[in-house]
């Protein structure tokens, strides 16, 4: 059993600065990985938790937020695993908060099926792309070797490629 320890001030401190730089972020990753916004709320508060916990383990090897997102996913994916995850009625980016012009888009198609991915494809695409994360930085924070990233993030343009063709026209 786990002693209760007195909290240390400078680690709570360190954690409510990434809840106030990274939450927004966080809560817009969670949704579009769960789609719905409570679970995502949840798997948010759940981050910051074991980020909390955890603080004494960051090594500074990755940024932040690529730390944030690797313990967000694993939120994710217990959630997903979860009995009640399965009662989920179906993806609604309108019930997701707006927090910054660049997230706001006349046509959710890219989206879609962005979220329509399998898994590994998917995360890979909302992790480089939406948050902004290396290639580098992902593959240490999720364990996997770069060259591996590299190909699922190619394969994952390909079935977009597919999937949205005509969608929007090719610059020639």
């Amino acid at each position: 059993m786990e002693l209760c320890q007195v909290p240390d001030k400078a680690r709570e401190v360190d954690v409510i600065r990434l809840m106030e730089q990274h939450g927004d972020g966080l809560l817009r990753f969670c949704y579009l990985n769960l789609g719905d916004l409570h679970l995502a709320q949840d798997a948010v508060q759940e981050t910051f938790l074991k980020a909390y916990r955890k603080f004494h383990t960051f090594r500074g090897d990755c940024s932040e937020m690529s730390w944030l997102c690797a313990i967000a996913i694993n939120c994710c994916r217990d959630i997903r695993r979860s009995k009640w995850f399965h009662y989920e009625s179906g993806r609604s980016l309108e019930e997701l908060p707006e927090t910054g012009e660049e997230f706001k888009a006349n046509d959710d198609t890219l989206i879609n099926e962005v979220m329509n991915l399998p898994r590994k494809y998917r995360e890979v695409i909302l992790l480089h792309y939406y948050q902004g994360i290396s290639l580098r930085e992902i593959a240490q924070t999720q364990s996997i070797n770069e060259s591996t990233l590299s190909t699922r993030l190619k394969r994952a343009r390909e079935k977009l490629r597919n999937k949205l063709d005509g969608w929007y026209f090719d610059e020639e």
